[in-house]
């Protein structure tokens, strides 16, 4: 092991200067090596989301610390983007590691975020000297010269407002980093303005969404500078989109239109999603009910689930108090998705589908809804993540039913998913159900029987079909070769048809369903580097085609891809078609149908082709800017709501107050802040009183963004120009939408034709016109070119040149935009057609149940009333019955003599194993007998009888439902006191003998 490297043998970038030792860089240093030597208070460690280790640096640090790092490493719960957590240093030189998570992909605020959070932990910590790694220059894919910027702008920035730290070091792992902090720390000291010193400021990433004007008036840009970093108001016109509901133009009216639909589609989605857990719930107990029937109690169980919730008791809403309090936590774990991620871990299978309920459909249940699609996926992220990281062996990967499995059937099923579905998968499904007639049973043993029978119904002899034979045996018939090879082609040509349609619709693919095959792929490659690339595919396939495509081919009714069930033959190609796709994305193994085997030219000719298309499919950027500016977005908005129901509420709450230890350890943490003020869940509401309540949703903690964005500016090195610059184009372009008939191109200067537009015109039309809101309006946006142009952001010379153009630029894609939306419009309707079509199945069901139990419980509570008064629940009654002729007489009496009496010798149910132990002396055993009856359905009477006595030792009374229970709760023996009978050979000799 190498010796560590202490501080005094790092030299300040001052002392290499020779320059005093004070200011900013009599405290920072740069070192060229390995990290892990350093002996310094603390050492940054570039992690990820999981903090569980990993690659590069990180991986580095956890080798050189020791298993013990890993181990308080697990206790951490995570750590969000732009945040940092604090553990032991171990067998490290350093005495404490500080694992900042950094962004993915070139997002400058959180990397900035990163870096003060780790400079603010430590200092919190008492520490005196830290050292950084370049975060996110790894796999992490921010470019080393944009991510030493944005290090050194960041740790100049907090170290020149904050006291404490007396040393930070810049860890450079090669010469050309080392160079690139030399070049920005220099300059960040020496560049100068008439004003003094100039911060070093942490810039927008090229390409991002918010650009810096700042940049612009400080480098003397030319034009072509400037041209090249005008601004987009993609992310930030967003921050002032509320103000939009202020205009009412064909667009405006088009948005508010496609957003009531998408969320009618969402709040529609949910329904259907509960209504199909009911019926899946409700299908499993009547069939159990038809079958074998059950206790009266049971039935009103039953029917409790179908009884309609009464929104007007108030008995179980949450207090005002409490009510706030959760509004806090929903939006806590909205917004931090690593809660979510933790507590899917955590919950049994049985819980698993309530809180995927709540998640999929609740916090995250608006599916069109950029932030909180990129919350959910971001949840994914970590999930998928850990997964990986508990799953040893590769085989394993994503096979099981977990958690996370639940959570890929459940997203697959929202809005956008089924959509791809209806557009994509339907037409060709379509084609194969039109045929009734197309049989292309493949299985040589049922097309054996196919020809036999068809040899039958012609008269024509059958001696070269045998009865009895085998699969092996019936595939080496020759007529049978002869009738299944014309099939196997026609099912390669269909399965061609769905892949070439599945292929040619790539892009119509839901963005969250190619991002979660990224992640799959991401995760593969970085935990299994040596894993060939057809395994990564089998696993992408594996969830693609598994979980999403091949459910929908095989039950197209379920997913109202079609109308009705599809009939038998086509329903037995759409099978065979899945399993060929399915034997496509993953190793194909033929053990248990062998005869799947003859489809394998399928397979190979296909493979390649296959694991190009689910590379492609992996193929889509990353969200994470879009989800930085909608985070800050949030906190502007004063309307976000949930619809939630009381148990949704209670339940979420009880799972988080049982597993609070491991989801927020630290003492400090917002959510056990949370949790403590809200104390135990309270107890679930009963069904009729499970009512929905509208919960809005708001920090507690984070500060609200004002409305002129200040606090976006200051906390993210944007000057108020840059803000300013941003809200005035938003402003001028809704003046303009306002007022589309106004002649505002009067201004046109013969220097600069790119001009099209007077701005101050245009303004001085808003502040003089009738409408008080365009008038606010106007007087502002006048006064902020004022503001702008005196700034030198702007210059009335050119027209106002740069913003002109965005302007211009920004109404063309408004009227393109609204074309698209149009478009959108109209097949979402469709959808959303489709949606409410099958709630109406689904509901049909439900009163189709509810009139069937309705009949039940009249026909027990009859049964009831005619019971017999020797009738005792299961055990055994010996009676005293009145003195009788006979036992045919003692069973006429009651009523019994019209349904078969059965007798049985002791002997022979000891046989068939229904006596499993008598207690009968051997030589009085050939003198015992039973007799069973069965009065009514599922009600039996079994009697033993000693020869010579008329009257019944034992007289006992069952009901079916009893012994059911009695074998769901695994009691195997029913004790007769004289014999033991086995429960479950009991069930069957009942049901064999009196089955109707």
């Amino acid at each position: 092991m190498h010796s560590p490297v202490p501080l005094s043998a790092i030299p300040t970038v001052a002392a290499q200067l020779g320059r005093p030792a004070s200011g900013f860089l009599s405290k920072v240093s740069i070192y060229c090596g390995d990290i892990t030597r350093l002996q310094v208070d603390a050492i940054v460690n570039a992690a990820d989301e999981a903090v569980l280790g990993g690659g590069g640096v990180d991986g580095a640090i956890h080798r050189a610390a020791g298993p013990e790092l890993l181990a308080e490493c697990r206790l951490l719960g995570g750590c969000a983007t732009g945040q940092a957590k604090l553990t032991k240093g171990y067998m490290l030189p350093a005495s404490y590691v500080i694992h900042a998570v950094g962004p993915v992909g070139e997002k400058p605020l959180l990397l900035a975020s990163a870096y003060t959070a780790s400079l603010r932990l430590a200092q919190k910590h008492g520490l005196k000297s830290i050292a950084f790694p370049c975060i996110s220059t790894g796999v992490f894919g921010y470019p080393p010269e944009a991510a030493c910027r944005v290090a050194v702008g960041a740790v100049k920035k907090w170290m020149e407002s904050e006291n404490g730290l007396e040393r930070v070091v810049f860890c450079a792992f090669n010469e050309k980093s080392q160079s690139l902090y030399s070049e920005f720390l220099v300059p960040a000291t020496t560049n100068t303005r008439a004003s003094g010193e100039t911060p070093v400021t942490t810039p927008a990433a090229p390409g991002s969404a918010v650009r810096s004007v700042h940049s612009n008036l400080s480098n003397h840009s030319s034009d072509a500078d400037r041209s090249s970093r005008r601004y987009s108001v993609t992310a930030l016109y967003s921050i002032v989109a509320e103000r939009d509901e202020e205009v009412s133009d064909e667009l405006s009216e088009a948005q508010r239109k496609l957003r009531e639909l998408k969320g009618q589609i969402s709040a529609q989605s949910k329904k259907n999603f509960l209504l199909e857990r009911d019926v899946r719930y409700l299908d499993s107990r009547i069939a159990l009910l038809i079958q074998n029937r059950m206790a009266a109690d049971e039935v009103k169980e039953l029917s409790s689930h179908l009884e309609d919730v009464n929104q007007g008791s108030n008995d179980y809403y949450p207090d005002s108090e409490h009510t706030q309090l959760y509004g806090n936590l929903f939006f806590l774990l909205q917004s931090e998705p690593r809660h979510i991620a933790t507590l899917t871990r955590l919950v049994t299978l049985s819980e698993i589908d309530t809180l995927l309920q709540t998640v999929m459909f609740t916090l995250y249940g608006n599916q069109y809804e950029s932030r909180e699609e990129h919350l959910l996926l971001t949840m994914f992220q970590l999930v998928l993540a850990a997964q990986f990281e508990t799953t040893h062996e590769f085989s394993n990967l994503l096979r099981q039913n977990t958690p996370v499995s639940r959570m890929m059937n459940t997203y697959t099923s929202r809005g956008p998913g089924q959509v791809y579905l209806k557009n994509v998968v339907s037409s060709e499904i379509a084609r194969v159900i039109e045929n009734k007639t197309l049989n292309l049973e493949i299985n040589p043993l049922k097309v054996y029987e196919e020809l036999r029978q068809e040899r039958m119904d012609r008269s024509l002899p059958t001696e070269d079909f045998p009865l009895g034979v085998t699969t092996e045996e019936a595939a080496c018939n020759a007529l049978v070769r002869e009738a299944v090879q014309p099939r196997l082609d026609e099912l390669t040509r269909i399965a061609n048809r769905f892949l070439d349609t599945i292929i040619a619709h790539r892009d119509d693919t839901p963005y969250g369903i190619r991002w979660i095959c990224k992640q799959i792929r991401s995760l593969t490659k970085r935990r299994y580097p040596d894993a060939p690339e057809s395994a990564v595919c089998s696993l992408i396939g594996g969830f693609f085609f598994l979980r999403y495509i091949n459910p929908a081919i095989v039950t197209p009714q379920a997913h109202m891809l079609i109308e009705s069930a599809p009939t038998v033959h086509p329903r037995r190609v759409l099978t065979l078609v899945a399993k060929l796709l399915q034997n496509l994305a993953n190793k194909p193994t033929y053990s248990k149908e062998k005869y799947m085997e003859d489809l394998s030219p399928f397979v190979e000719d296909n493979r390649g082709r296959i694991n190009r298309f689910l590379n492609e499919l992996c193929e889509v950027g990353d969200f994470y800017d879009n989800m930085e500016m909608d985070q800050y977005v949030a906190l502007t908005k004063h309307n976000i709501t949930l619809n939630i129901s009381l148990n949704e509420l209670y339940n979420t709450h009880a799972l988080l107050r049982q597993h609070l230890h491991v989801l927020a350890p630290a003492p400090d943490s917002h959510l056990r802040a949370l949790m403590e003020e809200l104390g135990d869940a309270p107890p679930l509401a009963p069904r009729n009183l499970n009512a929905t309540m509208e919960l809005s949703l708001f920090s507690k903690w984070e500060t609200p963004i004002l409305s002129d964005l200040s606090t976006l500016a200051a906390d993210n090195a944007l000057t108020q120009h840059d803000i300013m610059y941003v809200e005035t184009k938003s402003i001028l372009v809704q003046i303009i939408r306002s007022m589309p008939h106004l002649k505002y191109n009067r201004y046109k200067p013969e220097s600069n034709a790119a001009a099209k537009m007077d701005l101050l015109f245009v303004a001085e039309q808003a502040a003089t016109a009738k409408d008080s809101t365009l008038v606010r309006k106007g007087i502002k946006v006048r006064e902020m070119l004022v503001e702008l142009e005196n700034s030198g952001a702007i210059d009335r010379n050119d027209g106002y040149r740069y913003l002109t153009e965005e302007i211009l630029h920004e109404l063309a894609h408004l009227g393109s935009l609204r074309d698209m939306i149009e478009e959108e419009i109209d097949g979402l309707t469709d959808v959303y057609q489709t949606i409410c079509d099958y709630n109406g199945y689904l509901s049909s069901q439900i009163e189709t149940y509810k009139a069937y139990l309705s009949n039940v419980r009249m026909q027990s509570a009859t049964a009831k009333n005619q019971r017999k008064k020797n009738a005792v629940p299961v055990g055994v009654t010996v009676l005293d019955p009145k003195p009788l002729q006979s036992r045919r007489q003692h069973l006429r009496k009651e009523g019994e003599a019209d349904r078969p009496v059965l007798e049985y010798r002791l002997d022979a149910l000891e046989r068939m194993g229904v006596v499993c132990k008598s207690n009968i002396p051997e030589n009085r055993q050939d003198k015992v007998y039973f007799s069973f009856a069965s009065p009514s359905t599922a009600s039996y009477v079994i009697r033993l009888f000693y020869k010579g006595r008329e009257k019944p030792v034992v007289n006992m009374d069952l009901l079916l439902e009893d012994l059911l229970e009695r074998k769901h709760n695994k009691i195997e023996i029913l004790d007769l006191e004289y014999v033991h009978l086995s429960v479950v050979k009991l069930l069957e000799f009942l049901e064999r003998k009196f089955s109707r």
